[in-house]
């Protein structure tokens, strides 16, 4: 690998938190790949890289994300990032290319174990639930909305996964295929049918709009968010960064800058 080559960043998860950390390590001159992973499901697709592992064109602000296939395509975009790369290839595909400079596990998962990210990259970093600098990675950022942002110092993060809720969530009441035709951004009112789960209706629990909704022909499981109704009226977002990732990506930008110069503080000067 040439010395021209950029700095090597891994996000587990292509949520819009994962987007949202994704376009500022971009702009910060990484070449970024989103690892997907289909649990939980992504509901607030227009805020996110996601949609691009379906081959949708899409970008989140002035980003383009697209989708690669083989660790090549990414071995190639090292030398020249122009896009956010988005990916099914998991972590043990991505990790043989090239020394991964900053790891993130972004996916925010309740109920699955968190694995041990230490010792695999330069920089490991969790976001949310699980995490702990003192068990399985680096760095620990907490989601929860009144420490939205804090590095964990011990400990561990809180188990309350609270990344932006707004309310309005709907959640699968047992496991099925999910069906919708209703597009996000869409007004929504109470009662409204906005899908099906194995052909039973899932009507939306409040007026307002459509923040987010998995993707039409995805397998859930039970107790999942299905769709978010924004009741903000006008002042809804369901599109970009939001305050909330915006927060999340900015704390680890920061870390990574301290991260580096305590690295080279701690370097000793070479020999004159």
């Amino acid at each position: 690998m040439g010395t021209n080559a950029a700095r090597f960043a891994v996000i587990l998860g292509t949520n819009e938190v994962a987007s949202a950390i994704g376009v500022h390590l971009h702009r910060a001159g990484f070449c970024v790949v989103l690892s997907h992973d289909p649990n939980p499901p992504v509901i607030r697709r227009k805020m996110a890289f996601h949609d691009a592992l379906f081959g949708d064109a899409l970008h989140v602000e002035d980003v383009i994300g697209t989708r690669i296939d083989s660790p090549m395509d990414v071995f190639k975009a090292l030398g020249n990032p122009q896009h956010v790369l988005v990916t099914t290839l998991g972590l043990l595909d991505l990790l043989p290319i090239r020394t991964i400079d900053v790891l993130v596990d972004a996916r925010m998962q309740r109920r699955e174990p968190t694995p041990n990210l230490r010792g695999m990259t330069r920089l490991s970093v969790g976001i949310g639930p699980g995490f702990s600098p003192s068990a399985n990675c680096d760095l620990a950022i907490e989601t929860r909305a009144d420490r939205l942002g804090q590095i964990v110092g011990q400990g561990w993060t809180s188990a309350t996964n609270d990344f932006g809720d707004i309310g309005g969530l709907v959640r699968s009441d047992h496991e099925g295929r999910w069906h919708s035709p209703v597009e996000i951004g869409a007004r929504i009112y109470k009662g409204f049918v906005i899908g099906h789960l194995s052909g039973v209706p899932v009507t939306a629990p409040a007026d307002g709009m459509l923040r987010g909704i998995v993707r039409d022909g995805s397998d859930v499981a039970a107790g999942v968010a299905l769709a978010e109704i924004d009741p903000r009226g006008r002042h809804a977002q369901w599109t970009g960064i939001d305050a909330h990732g915006q927060a999340l990506a900015q704390t680890i930008l920061a870390a990574i800058r301290l991260h580096a110069a305590d690295h080279t503080a701690a370097t000793p000067a070479a020999p004159r």
